[in-house]
């Protein structure tokens, strides 16, 4: 390159000069000539000399990091993934890993260590990280004096184990050696806030080892947020297509098929992934919770600088039925009320049976934010464009005479009709996705379990899929609580469904469940796995999907003649592989 004196803004002897400099400049001098122009020149630093010994600054450290996510939903991912790509906006070397898939021989060798992880059930590891959760914990864990280490947990208050996985990883770690960068943070239902504070404090710790002071990273971060036009924060009011109570007449049960109008949004879906539906409260238990308070529904109350009336918040803002410790330790309850006492009852008890106090605005600074229900897919996007299906069980149950209802599943039983809007969001969940269309699946389900189950079919239909596919489909009758009995059969007929196994519990006098019939076919259940199929489960994890797993490891122990440690070894290895897939709630 030679520089031309026509319109230059250079003298003769300047172009003369850098004609003379800029050819002969490597890559890297000329970035950090740019570099050093564009920063004296902000400064208002134009006349000094391009090198000053005394000001040249020692090179900024590398500092890699690794982020190892449990989850089960989805959340724990979606969170190590955004904060990977902040962090690489600083010049942080950032790796991600599900907890299934890190090399644990590599454990030894990470400076920074940031684990973000659910919690599962009654405070167990989520699936994708049950063998690192018990690596850490066993004889084979390495001292790890040199680790930096932090814990975001992700939970739900309402079970006692709050975050229990996460508390776990962060004492592990500590008594391994790890040194933390910031305490752990756990997070309920709402967690976006807390999670951000975090994280916030964890990459200033990190820019700290580097050299870069805090207020560089807390700008990068700003410029490079993603915003999502449809998301947890900002939900989609999705209208009301068609709603059906999929028992017949007679049944105990109701459970609806509901489709929702995703025309013009912009939101798609992969089979196995779930929906987020933010429900209301039902008005009758709001007004009978401020009568029981002696609390006026018009008086006003602040919520997040928003003043509106305790009604109106007590119906669409708070979460007013479980009763969670925190909350119990909030209102000063004493003695704690037993677990099995709690169980069912809500917020109206605890005020009647403790005679709990409270002015509105009190009430409205305790208790936590009204949580989103998640609820599987039911439906292929290929196959359905523009519209989502779910699957919904009315909870419905009376305690001492009075009579409960679920939330979300009592709102769209008696209230929601054809035609009106409800906000929701995607929640993906990579962790259950189907293999490729050539190879085999068995899914076992139980009542409202079956929904993705349906989306996994409709989505193997519309692609011609060869694989072949067996479910396992259990309810009360036959008769009345047969869900999609119609299409089941068509997809049988057609092929596309190879094998079903169903399961009426109510329908003779022993009660048979899906796991039963597992066990009447343990030659050829074991003969699909052997051949490679993909194993998914669905739906009640505190009884149904222990049951399966209990029989899915008899069957191989009978199969293989084998012990009951390897044939837990063999189901670990289909864990490992990503066949031994679980949707539990």
């Amino acid at each position: 390159m030679v520089l031309q004196v026509v319109n230059s803004p250079f003298t003769e002897q300047q172009i003369q000069l850098l004609n003379e400099l800029v050819p002969n400049l490597s890559a890297e001098q000329k970035t950090w000539l740019a570099g050093y122009l564009a920063a004296t020149t902000q400064h208002g630093q134009t006349n000094q000399p391009a090198v000053i010994v005394e000001e040249v600054q020692a090179p900024i450290k590398t500092i890699t990091a690794s982020i190892l996510y449990g989850s089960q939903t989805g959340n724990a991912k979606n969170l190590a993934t955004q904060f990977a790509e902040e962090l690489k906006q600083n010049d942080v070397q950032v790796e991600v890993y599900s907890m299934a898939d890190f090399p644990v021989k590599k454990l030894k060798k990470v400076d920074n260590l940031l684990i973000v992880t659910s919690t599962q059930g009654e405070g167990e590891a989520p699936d994708n990280a049950k063998t690192f959760y018990e690596f850490l914990h066993g004889a084979r864990a390495p001292k790890l004096e040199n680790l930096q280490y932090s814990v975001l947990g992700l939970g739900d208050t309402s079970y006692d184990l709050f975050c229990q996985t996460a508390i776990d990883f962060d004492a592990q770690l500590h008594k391994l050696g790890g040194v933390a960068l910031v305490p752990r943070v756990d997070c309920d239902l709402d967690f976006q806030e807390d999670a951000s504070n975090w994280f916030t404090a964890v990459q200033q710790a990190l820019l700290q080892q580097s050299g870069v002071g805090a207020t560089i990273a807390q700008e990068k971060v700003s410029s490079t947020q993603e915003v999502t036009t449809y998301s947890r924060q900002n939900p989609y009011y999705a209208e009301v297509l068609e709603k059906i109570n999929l028992n017949m007449t007679g049944s105990n049960k109701e459970t609806y098929h509901v489709e929702l109008s995703l025309e013009g949004s912009g939101i798609s879906f992969t089979p196995g992934d779930s929906i987020g539906i933010y429900p209301k409260n039902n008005i009758a238990r709001v007004q009978s919770l401020l009568e029981a308070l002696a609390i006026d529904a018009n008086d006003h109350v602040t919520i997040q600088q928003e003043e509106l009336t305790i009604q109106e918040a007590l119906t669409h803002r708070l979460e007013i039925t479980v009763l969670t410790k925190p909350l119990l330790e909030k209102l000063g309850v004493s003695p704690l009320p037993e677990v099995a006492w709690r169980e069912g009852r809500d917020l109206i008890d605890l005020v009647k049976s403790y005679d709990v106090k409270l002015d509105a605005q009190t009430l409205a600074d305790t208790l936590r934010k009204l949580p989103p229900r998640l609820y599987s897919i039911a439906s292929s996007y290929d196959a359905n464009p523009d519209e989502v299906h779910i699957t919904v069980g009315l909870v419905r149950y009376d305690i001492e005479e009075r009579h409960y209802e679920g939330v979300t599943s009592g709102w769209i039983a008696s209230e929601l009709e054809i035609g009106d809007q409800i906000p929701i969001f995607i929640q993906e969940n990579d962790h259950f996705r189907l293999p490729k269309d050539d190879e085999p699946i068995i899914m076992i389900g139980a009542g409202t379990g079956i929904a993705p189950f349906r989306a996994f079919i409709e989505q193997r239909d519309e692609t011609g899929a060869t694989g072949e596919s067996w479910l396992f489909f259990g309810e009360q009758h036959f008769v009345t609580d047969f869900l999609y009995q119609v299409e089941w059969q068509r997809y049988l007929k057609e092929g596309t469904l190879t094998k079903m196994s169903v399961a009426f519990s109510r329908d003779q006098a022993e009660k048979i469940y899906v796991q039963h019939r597992i066990l009447e076919e343990a030659k050829t259940f074991y003969e699909w796995l052997e051949k490679g199929a993909t194993i998914f489960i669905c739906g009640d994890e505190k009884q149904m999907a222990k049951d399966v797993e209990a029989a899915i490891l008899q069957v191989i122990q009978e199969q293989q003649n084998t012990t009951e440690h390897e044939a837990r070894a063999y189901l670990e290895r289909l864990t490992q592989e990503k066949r031994y897939l679980r949707d539990v709630y």
